[in-house]
């Protein structure tokens, strides 16, 4: 069974300093677009292939498209509800990682089972910070 990946993107494209809040909207879609090599290689040491990408978003990020690869979930409210809402409703019996800095977060999905990392999971050590 795939493994579930749960990416927070407001909380990870946050954790960069790089101008993202003149354009919450594109962040997003950049940090989409960096996530569907994951889905191919898997996050080292962390899970392998097959999975599933999911990337919550939020507020001025709502209405970011899917892409091959990478589902996009819009939270009509409070991303961190959305994503304790999916670790509860898919992650079931399957691996399930959640990618978040968030303490808060991290404490409620890990009572329903889901492991939990930070951002650099992603973004890594690259140019500015980021891998992709």
């Amino acid at each position: 069974m795939d493994s579930l990946v749960i990416v927070d993107a407001a909380n990870v494209v946050g954790s960069v300093p790089d101008g993202w809040w003149r354009d919450r909207r594109g962040a997003a879609e950049r940090l989409r677009d960096a996530l569907p090599r994951y889905v191919d290689e898997g996050l080292p040491g962390l899970v392998t292939p097959p999975l599933e990408m999911v990337l919550v978003v939020e507020g001025a990020a709502r209405g970011v498209a899917s892409v091959e690869g990478v589902r996009v979930e819009s939270a009509d409210g409070s991303g961190d509800d959305r994503i304790v809402t999916l670790v509860a409703e898919e992650g079931g019996d399957r691996d399930c990682l959640v990618i978040t800095a968030d303490r808060e977060l991290r404490g409620r999905v890990e009572a329903l089972g889901a492991r939990v990392t930070g951002p650099r999971a992603v973004w890594g050590a690259g140019r500015g910070g980021r891998r992709a």
